[in-house]
């Protein structure tokens, strides 16, 4: 779930207030000045800035900032913001976004702001694309990026390419770009380590450009040559800046969050991963339940003469958490049988639908004899319409019970499988409970649906299936 730092006009949305280009040469020079760019780019034409003119000037200035390294963007940051507040110049705020009058102020973008916004926000979640690889059409990636099949390892200036829906260039290619906070192998979890960077660059091949891109950046890292920590700097790197504000400004903002954090809690926290792993009273006991061997154990430890009292409270959360764990699988199992009905009737819709397309050409073709045949056409036409409904809505329910499969243990999820297995299945039955098999272990390794791919996947086996 994302909120921006800010709220519209009528404060019905909450904005995200994020840079329209990558941060550029000439932004850094006009905050720092050239001799601070020469000093701190790893670049040896970035030396020679202030002896430019004319039309090379224009396009230097328009060179997304890169050979720079964590600190220098921190600095420039820093600089931007106290010119930005300066007491002498107030109106350098006027217009500022706010949050109950107090202004925001600049900093790079998070990574689930910038990934939000490369995946074009809003509309596309309404539209169903914002889980695409791209939020274009892959054959028109040379409009959207710059990578390494069309620009060679070379950055190019700024707003070049097209901008995506939200007019903000430069997302996909270029550069790669430094977010806030701290590197971790999934977003969110797991081991902290350097800066994290979003999108792909002049140096990407085109199969690895994608709206979820993300590396670690080595801000510190290891000169193994004279055995030194050095800051490091590449040509590929830059940052793209966003505006945020602190979360709670006031007593009102801290009461009004409250409200909305109590109504989120009942709505739609409850479809996300997270929350549906919050909510999960069962799988909380069950970790509680682990908490308590650990408890015992130290008990045990420190008062070895309390061991008959103590083994007593052990059997009762052994037998507890056999309870729940009884409970786990037989949850498990009825959504998987659930689950397995979506996918078989929309296997059976997908079948039906390529026979009511061949029967919607043939009347198309008497139509074009004699128009008496319109009212085929439009009873057909009718038919698939119906069908396209009802496919999307089992879809629907297929794809949330997939996603609540998939956040079950494992063991939960064999279980499931080998209970159904053992029943007897129609070839079409057993083809989708293959497919959902599949389909609940990708959700698992990457926590997410694959609306498209397993649609596509749906089509392809069932369009033809007898």
């Amino acid at each position: 779930m994302v909120a921006g730092s800010f709220q519209d006009a009528q404060n019905e949305r909450w904005i995200i207030w994020i840079g329209k280009y990558e941060l550029t040469k000439g932004q850094f020079v006009a905050v720092m000045g050239s001799d601070a760019l020469a000093a701190a780019s790893g670049n040896s034409a970035d030396q020679k800035f202030d002896d430019l003119q004319g039309r090379k000037l224009k396009q230097a200035q328009a060179m997304p900032l890169a050979w720079i390294d964590y600190q220098v963007i921190e600095d420039f940051i820093r600089a931007y913001n106290r010119w930005l507040f300066d007491p002498a110049h107030p109106e350098r705020q006027a217009g500022l976004p706010a949050v109950d009058g107090v202004p925001g102020f600049f900093r790079l973008a998070t990574e689930d702001e910038w990934e939000y916004s490369a995946r074009d926000g809003l509309e596309a979640i309404k539209d169903g694309s914002f889980n695409d690889r791209v939020p274009f059409a892959a054959r028109k990636l040379n409009e959207y990026a710059w990578h390494l099949g069309n620009a060679k390892n070379k950055p190019r200036p700024v707003g070049m390419r097209k901008p995506n829906r939200l007019g903000i260039h430069d997302l996909y290619g270029n550069v790669h770009e430094m977010t806030a906070g701290i590197f971790r192998p999934e977003v969110w979890q797991g081991k902290p380590g350097g800066v994290p960077v979003r999108g792909a660059s002049v140096s990407s091949p085109a199969c690895k450009v994608r709206s979820s891109y993300r590396t670690e950046f080595d801000a510190y890292a290891w000169d193994a040559e004279n055995k030194q920590m050095v800051l490091r700097r590449t040509f590929n790197i830059g940052a793209r800046l966003a505006f945020g504000s602190n979360v709670v400004v006031s007593s009102a903002t801290r009461s009004a969050l409250e409200k909305e954090y109590a109504e989120y809690r009942k709505t739609l926290r409850r479809e996300t991963p997270v929350g549906r792993t919050l909510d999960n009273l069962v799988s909380q006991a069950s970790s509680q339940l682990d908490t308590v061997d650990t408890v015992l154990q130290q008990l045990l430890d420190r008062y070895p003469d309390a061991q008959g009292q103590v083994q007593s409270i052990q059997s009762y959360v052994d037998t507890a958490r056999g309870q729940l764990d009884q409970a786990q699988r037989e949850s498990a199992r009825s959504l998987l049988q659930d689950a397995s009905r979506n996918g078989t009737n929309l296997s059976v819709l997908v079948s039906k639908r390529a026979t009511l397309e061949t029967a919607k050409k043939t009347a198309e073709k008497l139509l074009a004899m004699s128009t008496r045949y319109q009212a085929q056409v439009d009873a057909v036409q009718k038919s698939l319409d119906e069908n396209r409904a009802a496919a999307e809505e089992q879809y629907k329910a297929y794809l949330e019970k997939v996603a609540l499969i998939g956040d079950y243990q494992n063991e939960f999820r064999t279980h499931a499988f080998k209970m159904l297995q053992k029943k007897t299945l129609s070839s079409r039955e057993a083809r989708v409970l293959e497919l959902l098999d599949l389909h609940v272990q990708k959700y698992n390794e990457n926590r997410m649906v694959d609306k498209a791919v397993w649609l596509e996947e749906f089509n392809k086996i069932f369009s033809e299936f007898r």
